[in-house]
């Protein structure tokens, strides 16, 4: 057999340059090792540059104590292990966790925070909030990163200081790129991993492979590789073992288009032999894994991020999408045109700072406070039109020129995307529902069903009543054209399955045991239910210190 041929090496090999590889490649480098970090795109930061910033680190944080917040990593884990905490839906946010994955993150979350703080990243010196999703019901522990004069990749510009909204993922970003390589790390944009090298005689993991325009590059590991290559969303038919319906419509993943979720990480690491962790956290019906468009008319309508011309993406973007600001100024309607739900319902709610109220930790009683509310927008959307096909398709946000106007919105590019397919107006209802044709839209919309859809629709305003879906008093009867189709499809955020790891970000195997070299944190890890940074940052940190000392 020919020996591998490799073209570089370093000690530590990390793969991606989001929120868990930055700060595994800075400690890993501070560690004394040499440090490689591959990026797939053309730009570092993943989705945690198109963040808000949000950063529930807990347990005990300088800002909780200079704010007199009582907080430990106790009391950390034992919010993030509660078995009897669920939502309105009955569904629970972290009886799933993997018990020594959280009890690691929450004895390494007071560390991961001040490494930020001593690595540049700043953070608005407020009192820390209940922003975020499934950050435990005991203390308060979110606080955002200041984003300074860092450009904003939705914009290509520093922050609006009169933005109500904080953006502030480059506030995290920027300072751990300007620490690595103030460390020495050597980033390799647009290199994409491809395959995992392990040995044959003791199953250490030995570099990985990836692709560099078009030629295959070997990259030695002489200690460890770091998967932080964030998660599987984007790869449609690795989420669809998780949940079948997620099919190729859900095309409007938040994050992209400025990085991919594309299982890179899970499938060259599976190929190795991991294991798989965590499912039921990517399919409960809690958090933002899907969630409503919080912008309509563009394929990239994720609530949280909205792209603008002069970002350095927009081309892929193509539009700023409409933001709703009242769901009564809309119908949603399925392929068929039909409607199928209250319009005004919400996505899948989430767990935060006392949320459950009263709480008493590991009760039985605390489902008895919590007021069901089934949440079934999401549900609704997903069920499709009962031909036979997995996936809803697309959904339609129908409007006319008197929502236009109530909602002060521009329907023209760069606002909405009519070149792809995504927007579409007209002078009649009919004309309308023939007018939509896109790839996604696998049957025609039959013109008659949407002239009866209005007709019904506007017969509930006049009566002051949903007879069909329970909208509370539908307000605005839909008839001055021109009239208008916006893609309002739900759309996927987070993955909350992954690799399984240990309590040091080992990955494991299908027998339970260690893959020497071989890390993983992140979105790509599974076993944790947490939105967002924090378990990215902190399990980046906890990977670049094992991958270093151990010697597995």
């Amino acid at each position: 057999m020919t020996a591998l041929k490799w073209d570089r090496e370093a000690d530590v090999v990390v793969v991606g340059s989001g929120a868990t590889g930055l700060p595994a490649a800075v400690v890993a480098r501070e560690a004394g090792a040499s440090v490689i970090l591959v990026e797939a795109e053309s730009h570092i930061g993943g989705h945690a540059i198109t963040s808000g910033g949000n950063l529930p680190l807990g347990g005990g944080t300088s800002y909780q104590k200079k704010y007199g917040i009582e907080d430990s990593p106790d009391l950390f884990f034992q919010d993030l292990t509660d078995w009897s905490v669920v939502e309105s839906n009955g569904f629970p946010p972290y009886r799933y966790n993997d018990r020594e994955i959280i009890r690691a993150f929450a004895d390494n979350s007071v560390a991961a925070f001040e490494f930020l703080l001593a690595h540049g990243v700043k953070v608005i010196d407020r009192r820390p909030n209940t922003i975020g999703h499934e950050i435990g019901v005991s203390a308060l522990r979110t606080v955002q990163i200041s984003v300074e004069d860092w450009p904003m990749v939705h914009t290509g510009k520093p922050a609006d200081p009169d933005d109500p909204e904080i953006r502030a993922g480059s506030g995290l970003i920027r300072p751990l790129q300007a620490a690595a390589l103030k460390a020495g790390v050597e980033i390799l944009l647009e290199h994409r991993m491809t395959a995992i090298h392990r040995a044959t005689r003791d199953g250490r993991v030995t570099g990985i492979a990836v692709d560099h325009d078009g030629t295959t590059v070997n990259i030695r590991a002489n200690k460890a590789v770091i998967i932080a290559t964030g998660g599987s969303t984007g790869n449609v038919n690795f989420r669809r073992m998780f949940d079948p319906r997620l099919t190729e419509e859900y095309c409007g993943l938040a994050g992209m288009p400025w990085s991919d979720q594309d299982a890179s990480g899970e499938l060259a690491a599976m190929a190795v032999g991991a294991a798989l962790w965590g499912l039921f956290n990517f399919t409960g019906e809690f958090g933002s894994a899907i969630t409503k468009p919080g912008a309509i008319g563009c394929q990239y309508g994720y609530i949280n991020v909205r792209w603008y011309p002069g970002s350095e993406v927009f081309d892929k973007a193509r539009a700023i999408g409409l933001p709703v600001r009242d769901w009564q100024d809309v119908i949603l309607v399925n392929m068929l045109g039909k409607r199928f739900y209250d319009e005004t319902g919400g996505h899948f709610s989430y767990n935060t700072y006392m949320s459950v109220n009263p709480y008493e930790p590991h009760s039985y009683l605390n489902v008895r406070n919590v007021r069901y509310e089934p949440s079934n927008f999401i549900n609704a959307a997903l069920a499709g039109i009962g031909d036979g096909h997995n996936g809803g398709g697309p959904i339609w946000a129908i409007f006319d020129a008197d929502a236009v106007a109530r909602e002060g919105w521009q329907p023209a590019p760069p606002h909405v995307d009519c070149d792809a397919g995504f927007f579409f107006s007209a002078n009649s209802i009919d004309e309308l529902a023939r007018n939509i044709k896109m790839k996604h839209q696998r049957v025609p919309m039959p013109p008659q069903n949407l002239l009866d859809t209005f007709a019904r629709y506007n017969s509930f305003v006049e009566a002051g009543k949903d007879a069909d879906f329970g909208k509370p008093k539908p307000l605005y009867r839909i008839e001055r054209p021109p009239f208008y189709a916006a893609w309002a499809t739900p759309v996927i955020h987070d993955t909350r399955a992954g690799l399984r790891i240990n309590a040091r970000c080992q990955v494991i195997d299908m027998n339970g045991e260690a893959i020497p070299g071989l890390y993983c944190g992140g979105e790509s890890a599974g076993g944790f239910s947490m939105h967002g940074l924090p378990r990215a940052v902190c399990q980046g940190f906890i990977a670049g210190r094992n991958a270093v000392t151990d010697n597995s």
